[in-house]
C-alpha cells in the first residue's frame, strides 16, 4: 500500500486535502485523525506537521510526502522534488529597516533572523556570503526591532506585517516556493506512485482549463480552431443546419473570456464553457 505524508493543519493541508479529493482519494473527516487509509485505492495517508513530511520521506519510512518546497530544502533531508503542485505559493525575501540594505551581498558579518534556518545557511553558503544567522520558531518581525537580528528573513506574501513592523523586503526573493510532491533520493520508485502522480497532474490540467462548446460556419473553421487549438485537436461535429457545425475545445481558464469574444466577432454561436472536473491526457 502506497504511504503518503499530507500537512496536518493550515492552508497548505486545507488545499492538499481538497486536491486529493478531487483526485478521487477518501479523506479524514475529522481533523483529529491521523492516519486515514483508501483500501479501494490503495493508499494510506498520514496527517503530519508540514515541516516533518520531508524528514520522513527521506527517511523512507514514507513513499510520498505533499510539502512546501522552502519545508523541504530547509529540512535538508534526502528527497527529490517529483511535482509542483501549484498551490500554497509563497516568496522568501530578506527584510530591513528602509533604506538599509540594498542586495544579500552587503550581508557579510550581519545578524539574520529566521524559521528557516538550515535553507539560508545553504543559500549563504552558495553565495559565498559570511552572515550570522539567528534561529527563531515563528514569526521573526520583531527580532529586529528588539535587536535579537539586523535582518530577517521569511516568507513574504502581501508585507503587510513587515511594514506594521517598519520593515521592507530587499534585494532578489531568497526562494520562489510552492507546495511540491517529494519522493526520497535515489530510491526506487514506489508502486502505485505513477497512477498517483497522474491523477495529481489530471487535477491540475482540470483547474486550468475549462471546456469551451460553439456553433460556428464551416467557412470559419480553420480561424476558430486557430483560436481553440485544444490540447491534441479541437472536435468538429456535422450539425444538422446545413453549413455549420459543432466544435469542443479546451481552452486556458484565463483566457476563456477573451476567446469567447473573439469567436463571438467571428460568428460562432452558442458558446458555452464549462468546468472540468478530473481528465486524463
Amino acid at each position: 500500500m502506497l504511504r503518503i505524508a499530507v500537512p496536518n493543519k493550515g492552508a497548505l493541508a486545507d488545499e492538499a486535502v481538497q486536491m486529493l479529493r478531487e483526485a478521487g482519494y477518501r479523506q479524514r473527516t475529522d481533523s483529529r485523525d491521523l492516519v486515514m487509509t483508501d483500501a479501494a485505492n490503495g493508499v494510506e495517508f498520514f496527517y503530519l506537521r508540514p515541516r516533518d513530511i520531508a524528514v520522513y520521506v527521506g527517511e523512507g519510512t514514507l513513499d510520498i510526502g505533499l510539502t512546501g518546497r522552502d519545508l523541504v530544502l530547509d529540512s535538508r533531508s534526502p528527497v527529490v522534488e517529483r511535482l509542483d503542485l501549484g498551490f500554497g505559493v509563497s516568496d522568501f525575501y530578506f527584510a530591513a529597516p528602509a533604506g538599509r540594505y540594498a542586495s544579500a551581498d552587503e550581508l557579510n558579518g550581519v545578524r539574520v533572523a529566521t524559521s528557516y534556518a538550515g535553507l539560508l545557511e545553504d543559500y549563504f553558503s552558495a553565495k559565498s556570503i559570511e552572515a550570522h544567522v539567528v534561529r527563531l520558531d515563528g514569526a521573526v518581525e520583531s527580532a529586529v526591532r528588539l535587536g535579537v537580528a539586523d535582518v530577517i528573513a521569511d516568507v513574504v506574501s502581501t508585507g503587510n506585517t513587515l511594514r506594521q513592523a517598519g520593515l521592507e523586503t530587499f534585494g532578489d526573493p531568497i526562494l520562489a516556493s510552492e507546495a511540491v510532491l517529494v519522493t526520497r533520493h535515489n530510491a526506487a520508485e514506489p508502486t502505485g506512485f505513477d497512477v498517483f502522480t497522474r491523477r495529481l497532474q489530471g487535477v491540475l490540467v482540470a483547474r486550468s482549463y475549462v471546456m469551451m462548446d460553439y456553433d460556428i460556419r464551416t467557412e470559419q473553421v480553420e480561424q476558430a480552431c486557430e483560436l481553440t487549438p485544444g490540447i491534441e485537436s479541437p472536435t468538429v461535429s456535422p450539425l444538422r443546419r446545413e453549413g455549420w457545425v459543432a466544435v469542443r475545445s479546451m481552452v486556458p481558464q484565463g483566457d476563456a473570456q477573451g476567446v469567447m469574444d473573439a469567436l463571438y466577432d467571428l460568428g460562432a454561436r452558442g458558446i458555452l464553457v464549462t468546468d472540468i472536473h478530473a481528465c486524463r491526457l
